[in-house]
């Protein structure tokens, strides 16, 4: 059986656990169902797909194989029908079919519409011309991006800018660090602000957190990108010094005229957002009483990249080397991640009682913990709910929708969580995955998974310990 056989057939039986949750049996509201003894066999399979992210680049005779978006998939939908095999035989066809069907269409299908939607967009705007890439104007850049991460979102702020940073970088030979610190930044960090800026937040949101309540972790936004933004000045000073003195020459000598093409892409960006802002089908229209249709918003989000597609020239997106490379890539593995890791939330809807987590600083490094592996939006979903159960003892509270009310310090700590450590690993959160794949299409060497864990642990890290300890522990 060939591998993309394999990947066919795992997507077929997906999609055949899809259908039967469409239109299967229901029998009422689906709760948190009972978790079977064996439930470490059915997570079994959410590791495995991890360490072969991990491992499989590593191994000279499989990274060849691994490169394929064929063989991606493969592997993720394999590990996507063992799940449903041991959901199905431990907990019956219907709950497989229940949680493939939330898994795939509440949660996969509208984050790669967004994704792809920001994706493509932003692969319309084209800034052209050159800078020279003293440490000073990489740390102006990153810096620029920390702030559009909040307004458009961490992919829209790391599509628009990635490929503009690596093309100043182009003379240089050392820009994994500036992947790097980017991710950590952009695509992360910077999106702390708004609901707007990041998944998880923009789901708390949906559930009722107030729009503006994120405003309120300017400082600890404003403390851990202002040291990220320090160190990396420092780092790249360091490594601009080391460049060999042609490749210096070749840098200082290019042109320097900047130019933005493709500017219509902005509307369409801002349009992706107001959509993403306002339509959602478990409430009416602002200022109306009209509920939106299910996927009346991803299907708004597409039109605008057909709009996109249309209206922008094929040289602009020859120019951003534009293609379908990095979100493919994300594409394939996340159907895996996403049915995969239904089973660790069980576990941790049914044992995170258990757990013991009461304080705030046991909140932010639970969640946080989880959101390096997990995606960050599920989880911050589940601690956000413990939290809710969770006495307040006279701390300030925030009332949260139809959840009721949440201490504050325990929401901040989930919040922060979710959204700083999903820079801890490549999938963490959604845009880290794709700058990854862009910067190596660049020829820029980025780490294997352990490797950017290796610079998570010694540079953002020690951050995070240090805002928990000024704003969590004693906020």
């Amino acid at each position: 059986m060939t591998v993309r056989t394999i990947a066919v057939v795992g997507c077929l039986v997906i999609v055949t656990a899809l259908v039967f949750g469409m239109f299967g049996h229901h029998d009422g509201a689906h709760g948190t169902p009972s978790l079977p003894a064996s439930w470490g066999m059915g997570a079994a399979p959410f590791a495995i797909l991890l360490l072969a992210i991990a491992v499989f680049p590593l191994i000279p005779a499989i990274a060849g194989w691994w490169h394929s978006n064929v063989s991606r998939l493969a592997v993720a939908a394999t590990c996507g029908v063992a799940t449903l095999a041991w959901i199905t035989a431990t907990m019956g066809a219907h709950e497989a079919a229940t949680l493939t069907r939330h898994a795939v269409l509440d949660e996969y299908i509208p984050f790669m519409v967004l994704l792809f939607s920001l994706y493509v967009i932003s692969g319309g705007i084209a800034i052209r011309g050159n800078l020279p890439a003293h440490p000073g104007t990489n740390t102006a850049i990153l810096a620029i991006g920390t702030v559009l991460a909040s307004a458009i979102g961490t992919t829209g702020a790391s599509m628009v800018l990635i490929r503009f940073l690596l093309t100043v970088n182009k003379e240089r030979h050392k820009v994994s660090h500036t992947a790097i610190f980017f991710i950590f930044l952009v695509s992360n960090c910077g999106g702390l602000l708004l609901p707007l800026g990041d998944p998880p937040l923009f789901l708390g949101y949906l559930k009722g957190v107030p729009f503006l309540w994120t405003l309120s972790l300017w400082r600890e936004w404003l403390l851990v990108n202002g040291i990220l933004l320090t160190l990396y000045f420092l780092w790249d000073r360091h490594e601009w010094k080391a460049e060999r003195r042609q490749d210096i020459s070749r840098d200082e000598h290019a042109p320097r005229r900047i130019s933005i093409d493709g500017r219509l892409n902005i509307l369409w960006l801002f349009l992706v957002v107001l959509v993403v802002a306002t339509v959602d089908p478990s409430r009416p229209l602002p200022g109306t009483e009209w509920k939106p249709f299910l996927y009346l918003r991803e299907l708004l989000m597409l039109g605008l990249c057909a709009l996109s597609m249309a209206f922008t020239k094929n040289a602009v997106r020859k120019a951003n080397e534009f293609d379908f490379g990095a979100i493919a890539e994300v594409a394939a593995l996340f159907i895996g991640i996403f049915v995969t890791m239904q089973v660790p939330l069980l576990v941790l809807h049914a044992k995170g009682a258990e757990l013991g987590i009461t304080t705030p600083m046991e909140y932010f490094w639970a969640t946080g913990s989880l959101s390096a592996v997990l995606d960050n939006a599920p989880t911050y979903l589940v601690f956000l709910q413990t939290a809710v159960t969770t006495p307040i003892d006279g701390t300030p509270v925030v009332s949260v929708g139809d959840l009721g009310q949440v201490s504050e310090p325990l929401l901040t700590a989930v919040s922060l969580g979710a959204v700083l450590m999903g820079a801890m690993t490549y999938i963490g959160n959604g845009p880290n995955f794709m700058v990854k794949a862009i910067a190596e299409q660049r020829g820029v060497r980025m780490p294997s998974f352990f490797g950017f864990l290796g610079w998570s642990c010694l540079v953002l890290l020690p951050t995070l310990y240090l805002a928990s300890w000024l704003f969590i522990a004693a906020p």
